[in-house]
């Protein structure tokens, strides 16, 4: 499938705008090219691990979009953008709104990321990808196959691997630590590609719930489930959030599990822990990551506030896993 890109040349300051036009218009794929560095707290929601050398911002801008090619006559889209355009001049600097067009294949987007996931190890579990042999020296370990499709999740970020080596210590125990509940029952929050649902009935989970605001993520996550031969009713799969959407905090019901993992931001674990507190049975673990080194106590502070007990703290890089129990 062939793509129409077109690129405008605006400035930094009329970005927002333009991006409101074009949602008015029906276009919401968007791109947005400048030189404004990047602040961590980018880097912790776009889960980006370094910022980018740039040169230095000089207010020039360029906003891209995407449009099928499908042989139809886009002159009308295009004319209303103009018009968006010569709107947004009378509120704020456009620059020279220059409209620029090339062509693109959605081979482009959808896999050339994929030369980037291989296979790689945490401790003894092999986590490849879909169209990639097992090697002879790997054969032994337990397998996670993975096609992320278009969601988040191949395993390989430090976020995740946290999350796994906590899964593989809360369920199946380790030279220090004995679990009370040897199968499980796992709520999987913000469950993405499904990796660490997955991970957990491979440890030994009886049954995973997930959740996520996404619905392409159950999928992903249904479709993981079937390359790894897993039965489709040891997991079940909700959209939606869980912060705030009453019926899917009784869909997932109270003192229901032992683990609760969330892979996500630290503004959502910080407003998600209340809710996740009545969910997990006394004595049961809430495993969190995705959290920005200097947001480490903020998202302690909120865990402890919401009634949990710290129990661990571990970090990889910048990013940081807190460990928390559910008192007895």
């Amino acid at each position: 499938m062939k793509w129409k890109k077109y690129t405008i040349e605006t400035t930094t300051q009329a970005e927002d705008f333009m991006s409101q036009m074009l949602a008015e218009l029906g276009i919401y794929g968007i791109e947005i090219e400048d030189n404004i560095p990047l602040t961590k707290e980018d880097q912790a929601d776009m889960f980006i691990d370094f910022l980018p050398e740039l040169p230095p911002d000089d207010g020039r801008s360029h906003v891209s979009f995407y449009i099928e090619d499908d042989g139809s006559d886009q002159s009308g889209m295009l004319t209303q953008v103009k018009k968006g355009l010569e709107g947004l001049r009378k509120v704020v600097e456009v620059g020279s709104g220059i409209i620029s067009s090339s062509e693109t294949e959605d081979l482009d987007w959808i896999n050339n990321w994929k030369k980037y996931f291989t296979s790689f190890t945490i401790d003894d579990i092999l986590i490849k990808p879909t169209w990639e042999e097992i090697k002879e020296e790997d054969k032994d370990r337990l397998l996670i196959e993975i096609d992320p499709g278009i969601s988040f999740g191949t395993g390989k970020h430090e976020t995740t691997q946290l999350c796994i080596r906590q899964l593989m210590k809360y369920i199946r125990g380790n030279a220090d630590f004995c679990p009370a509940e040897v199968h499980p029952k796992v709520l999987d929050v913000g469950c993405g590609s499904g990796i660490l649902s997955i991970a957990a009935l491979k440890l030994g989970a009886r049954e995973v719930v997930g959740t996520d605001l996404d619905a392409d993520c159950m999928v992903s996550t249904r479709d993981n489930m079937e390359v790894n031969r897993l039965d489709a009713a040891l997991g079940t799969f909700y959209v939606g959030n869980l912060i705030d959407d009453e019926k899917l905090q009784e869909q997932m019901g109270t003192e229901e599990y032992e683990i609760v993992v969330a892979n996500i931001l630290a503004p959502v674990i910080i407003a998600m822990a209340p809710v996740i507190f009545p969910c997990l049975k006394k004595g049961g673990y809430f495993i969190t990551s995705g959290i920005i080194d200097f947001k480490e106590q903020e998202v302690k502070d909120a865990v402890e506030a919401a009634g949990f007990e710290t129990v661990e703290i571990n970090r990889q890089g910048e990013w940081v896993n807190i460990t928390a129990k559910r008192p007895e």
